[in-house]
């Protein structure tokens, strides 16, 4: 299968809004990719994407969302292996992408997760686009891991947070990748308690590893949205969010349009 142009939205959390600003500038300016691969929240707005809905209203969806509308504590989170019964994640993106297959697309689109069991990253672009995205978007400890074809299967992002070596799987001559997360801000504070330091010690690990596997596979192109030290685990800062991608976006159209014209022909 050979695809033109394909975008690479890289997992972030919150920060992930970016990837929603980036679309917008994008088809301003009349580019539309051929094929799509997400990682975590990127596989959340690619999937969306994928299945028509615009960036405009997926930023109507963020600019509503409140930390209510996601979080709904499991009594039980112990034995369920998730602090949220995830619920709550579920409907939200069944609202969203209601029953589209992988084959319905209205462009290309697959996703990543990491199987608890083998312990491999694993892509998935069969069957229903909501329960993938949710598995590539299940945070360990936090959304219960999805049960699916003798997997367990969590956020994408446990390995591989911007899945580049993907878009080979469409032969794509051109690869955009935009990874929300950058490199690791310096606090101007200690970490405030154990919460705030394994989250640290988390990001900080991430970030190493996503260099190294950046180096192993070159995108054409690699975005990294201005995001200061907006925090990727509290839903807030959105709208600041989706402005930055969008900035990132237009301030790329030209290479991306190049790329195009110098591979493409």
């Amino acid at each position: 299968m050979q695809k033109n142009l394909c975008f690479v939205l890289g997992a972030g959390g919150a920060r992930g809004i970016a990837h929603v600003g980036f679309l917008q500038a994008m088809e301003e300016n009349g580019i539309i990719p051929d094929c799509i691969v997400g990682c975590s929240m990127g596989s959340v707005v690619g999937g969306c994407y994928a299945a028509g809905i615009t960036p405009s209203k997926m930023k109507e969806v963020a600019d509503s969302l409140k930390k209510n509308d996601i979080i709904d504590v499991a009594p039980n989170f112990i034995s369920k292996k998730g602090l949220l019964k995830s619920m709550k994640m579920q409907l939200k993106l069944e609202k969203l992408l209601g029953s589209v297959t992988f084959d319905a697309l209205k462009i290309p689109f697959e996703c990543v997760a990491v199987d608890l069991i083998t312990g491999k990253p694993v892509t998935l672009n069969e069957g229903m686009v909501e329960e993938s995205v949710r598995a590539s978007s299940s945070i360990p400890l936090v959304f219960r891991p999805v049960i699916k074809n003798g997997m367990e299967l969590v956020d994408g992002a446990t390995l591989v947070r911007v899945p580049v070596a993907n878009a080979r799987h469409f032969n794509a001559k051109v690869v955009v990748a935009v990874d929300v997360l950058g490199r690791v801000v310096p606090k101007e504070i200690p970490t405030k308690n154990i919460i705030d330091l394994a989250l640290r010690a988390v990001d900080i690990n991430d970030a190493h590893h996503t260099r190294n596997y950046l180096k192993a596979h070159k995108p054409d192109l690699l975005i990294e949205p201005e995001l200061e030290d907006m925090s990727q685990y509290k839903i807030d800062r959105l709208s600041f969010a989706y402005e930055q991608g969008y900035i990132a976006g237009i301030e790329n159209v030209e290479r991306i349009k190049a790329l195009i014209e110098e591979k493409c022909k």
